[in-house]
């Protein structure tokens, strides 16, 4: 079929134009100096990021896959801190713009950066300004962000805490900011993929983090979520809806076969407990402060396990030394309920190791589960027991985390019918709980309570109330 006249005037004409930008991009490579314009480059983008921006080496320009230019030893500061260093930065242009002297980014590239982020004892963040707070948003859009081989370096001087990642990639897709408003999180969207070999805090260790980030309307969705910690494999997600008056959130998390003597490590070099676990959780909070999250706080949590030991105690001897002695250590083994991520921080681990650590021996765990309801910030046990091969012990009552405070919890050595055979109520604050015989119990922060010294609460023959019926089976 024959071309018509015009169409082939239209091809040669655009096919002419092509290869003019293409003679302009080359020429720009070989005669222009990039370096000349270092100082204007460095003043717009210190003025556009309200920071101190310098580049320690070269400009380049180049023109694979477009219009490139390089920079080497760039360097952000803020009020006298450095926030970021790369080793070199690639901003893709749009040619068309540049011919007329405007400047459109289409994609930045990081290449090896270190970015420092603290916050402060004041509550801000070392990159914000100080007339940051109610400042208007600028407007920004980026199709491309990407960063490669990337270490971030994160302290919070209020808590004290904080974490190191290092081997960080991040591919930020279609970045959008209003503009005009006052509060980033409900005017940007973005999508994203991150990823980061090895974050460390001063706890635990998380290998190979992997997420996916979707952002839209005040809306944070971070799912997929994967990552290794304590010699287990987690997965999970999380909402963070932040279009209302108070900020929701929902997570979901599992971890599958941790080892528990690495997660009891964070709070004694000593071998408290060994073997595989499962853990499970479902929270939703809701909250502009920590507290209010804790006090809203609604979901389940569930830790389970089987064929575990527990270093230190000799159950089984000192269970049948109880039946002639009537002296036993019940809360030192009741406190391995609190053993699992969430109650190590619900208790805040007050000398956790000196509870657990017994005066020697071992005993083989054949089945655990520590199942919690939660509601309005309590902790409600639901099916909280274990089993050795000849007795059962069982935990009832909750724990108040908003306030920190033990809810009538009971202890228990429960009998092959469900019934208690041995009892002690536990209740107040944390750090120094009430309890029935309180000379005898001191406290969940000190070492090797004593919770019953003399004498058991044993019912008289017969019937009784049943005060466990969940799913750890009597022993045979």
């Amino acid at each position: 079929m024959a071309i018509s006249k015009s169409v082939k005037i239209l091809l040669l004409s655009s096919g002419g134009f092509v290869a003019l930008l293409a003679c302009i991009a080359v020429a720009m490579i070989f005669f222009v100096d990039a370096n000349a314009y270092k100082l204007r480059l460095q003043a717009a983008a210190s003025e556009a990021l309200g920071m101190e921006v310098s580049i320690g080496g070269r400009l380049g320009i180049g023109f694979f896959p477009g219009m490139l230019l390089t920079m080497d030893d760039v360097h952000i500061h803020n009020r006298g801190k450095e926030i970021l260093v790369a080793e070199k930065v690639r901003l893709g242009l749009e040619l068309l713009p540049l011919l007329r002297d405007e400047f459109r980014i289409t994609n930045i590239s990081l290449i090896r950066p270190k970015l420092t982020i603290e916050l402060g004892a004041d509550g801000r963040y070392d990159f914000e300004s100080p007339q940051a707070a109610g400042a208007t948003l600028p407007a920004v859009a980026l199709p491309k962000l990407s960063l490669s081989g990337g270490t971030i370096f994160y302290a919070d001087k209020r808590s004290g805490g904080g974490f190191d990642a290092g081997d960080c990639s991040l591919d930020l897709r279609d970045l959008l900011l209003a503009g005009g408003g006052t509060d980033i999180r409900k005017d940007i969207s973005f999508t994203a993929d991150i990823h980061c070999g090895k974050t460390r805090s001063r706890d635990y260790t998380v290998s190979d983090l992997k997420l996916s980030a979707d952002a839209k309307n005040g809306v944070f969705d971070l799912k997929p979520v994967t990552l290794g910690i304590f010699g287990g494999q987690g997965s999970g997600s999380m909402r963070a809806d932040y279009s209302g008056a108070y900020p929701l959130y929902h997570v979901r998390f599992a971890l599958a076969q941790f080892r528990i003597e690495e997660l009891l490590k964070t709070q004694s070099p000593e071998k408290i407990a060994d073997g595989p676990m499962d853990f499970s959780m479902n929270l939703s909070l809701q909250g502009k402060t920590a507290q209010q999250m804790k006090q809203s706080a609604s979901g389940e949590v569930v830790l389970r396990g089987e064929n575990l030991t527990l270093v230190g105690h000799d159950l089984e001897l000192e269970f049948t030394r109880f039946e002639s002695s009537q002296n036993f250590n019940l809360v030192d083994v009741g406190a391995f309920f609190f053993a699992g991520p969430v109650g190590l921080a619900v208790t805040k681990g007050y000398n956790f190791a000196n509870v657990l650590k017994g005066s020697g021996g071992t005993s083989a765990i054949r089945t655990f589960v520590s199942h919690w309801k939660v509601e309005h910030g309590v902790m409600h046990a639901q099916d909280v027991a274990m089993a050795t091969s000849g007795h059962r012990m069982a935990l009832l009552g909750g724990l108040d985390i908003a306030n920190a405070r033990f809810v009538d919890v009971t202890l228990a050595l429960i009998d092959s019918g469900g019934c208690a055979e041995v009892r002690q109520k536990i209740s107040g604050p944390f750090v120094k709980p009430v309890v029935e015989q309180p000379n005898i119990f001191r406290s969940l922060a000190g070492p090797a309570i004593k919770l019953l010294k003399k004498g058991r609460d044993l019912l008289p023959g017969g019937a009784c109330d049943v005060i466990y019926a969940g799913s750890v089976a009597a022993p045979h």
